[in-house]
């Protein structure tokens, strides 16, 4: 598979794999299948793994921790701080301070069974913390050999600016699809781009909407959190699956499905742009590698504009519920 380098010489896959699903937030998990996508993820040639300390509270940096052990020097490895899990999925906090950020990924090295985090992100600025203090933080892990690589998720393009003066940033994670973008995400890729950073889109299939395997609420089984996002409700979700099917008439054409189609359309954005669509499923892992090798012309993105414009997508990406997502 093609790779991706930033200005701190980190190299991966030109598409990850998100594990967060892989433990919670999308139905009944299973950790057995899960390992088998993981194994399977590499053997297609993603080296690029993405987890965070808040996944599961720990669990999921747990599930992934053997595999990643037992691969390491093949294995691209990515966690994340600074969000704190109350009882319930509404129930959070940040905290990005210096105290917090060391406790935090000596934690995750317990977890995860490695001496060194190849890639480790503030998963949200605590809006307390001035970032040149946290990042301040990260830098002296990197000194010690905890740390290899520092990222930033949805912050803005001051931020990481600020950031990125008191130690060079490797990757910036944001939520990016055709479901989800708009002026500031496309100024931060641009951003990314001049300062030698990957951009890493989360969600890039829009949480599922974008493989049009998901028509009504009936097709989501056990506590899965899209009950609850807006864009899924009912009235929202009928007219969001028009913008899909739309955009599967176009995939039809071209020999591909909507999912692989709305990858291709994320990576063409650049070559460091680096998606982690997440899947537990064999089939779909699959089918996303596939988008890979799926070029797209010109005219391919036009009509894709046009079938998907950045506005068509009905309902917000959160519900006010969950007001700690919202950055």
């Amino acid at each position: 598979m093609q790779t991706s380098t930033t200005q701190t010489s980190l190299t991966v896959s030109r598409l990850g794999l998100g594990c967060m699903g892989m433990s919670e937030f999308y139905g009944e998990s299973d950790p057995r299948a899960a390992q088998r996508v993981l194994e399977q993820a590499l053997e297609l040639g993603v080296t690029f793994f993405d987890t965070a300390d808040m996944y599961g509270r720990g669990e999921n940096e747990r599930l992934i921790g053997g595999f990643v052990v037992a691969n390491r020097d093949r294995v691209v490895i990515a966690t994340k701080c600074g969000i704190v899990r109350g009882a319930t999925p509404a129930d959070q906090r940040r905290d990005t301070s210096p105290a917090y950020i060391r406790s935090a990924c000596e934690a995750s090295l317990r977890r995860l069974g490695v001496e060194s985090i190849d890639l480790f992100y503030l998963h949200r600025l605590d809006e307390v913390t001035p970032v040149e203090d946290s990042i301040g933080e990260l830098s002296r892990l990197v000194e010690e050999g905890k740390v290899r690589h520092l990222g930033l998720s949805e912050v803005t393009l001051e931020e990481l600016c600020r950031a990125n003066a008191v130690h060079a940033i490797a990757a910036v994670q944001s939520e990016y699809s055709l479901s989800t973008r708009g002026p500031d995400v496309e100024a931060m890729i641009d951003a990314c781009a001049a300062l030698g950073a990957l951009f890493v889109p989360f969600s890039p299939l829009g949480r599922g909407l974008l493989t049009a395997a998901y028509r009504s609420a009936e097709d989501f089984k056990g506590a899965d959190f899209r009950t609850i996002l807006p864009r899924f409700q009912p009235g929202a979700l009928e007219q969001n699956l028009s913008v899909v099917d739309r955009l599967a008439e176009l995939a039809s054409a071209k020999g591909c499905t909507v999912a692989q189609l709305a990858l291709a359309w994320v990576l063409a954005r650049g070559p460091h742009v680096v998606p982690i669509p997440g899947t537990r499923q064999l089939h779909r892992l699959a089918e996303n590698v596939g988008a890979v090798d799926l070029s797209l012309s010109a005219d391919d993105l036009a009509a894709i504009e046009r079938a998907a414009p950045a506005d068509a997508i009905v309902g917000d990406r959160y519900p006010v519920s969950i007001p700690i997502s919202k950055a």
